[in-house]
């Protein structure tokens, strides 16, 4: 997978200058998500388009009755 990443968001529900994660997505589509603690030098969860809007979805998604 792709290991340099542009445009990192940090998540929009976290405080004003708190830690937080961090989304950013490379040229191939690969997505990465790494700790805003580690200053860009951590480590980097990738995930395809298709794993991340799969991830994306179960958060979304309603909560179901079983």
């Amino acid at each position: 997978m792709a290991t340099d990443y542009v445009g990192w968001r940090k998540s929009s529900r976290s405080e004003p200058g708190a830690d937080c994660v961090e989304v950013g997505r490379a040229d191939d589509g690969t997505i990465g998500v790494r700790d805003s603690k580690q200053h860009g030098t951590g480590p980097v969860l990738e995930f395809t388009p298709a794993e991340w809007a799969a991830f994306i979805r179960q958060l979304v998604a309603p909560e179901t009755s079983g």
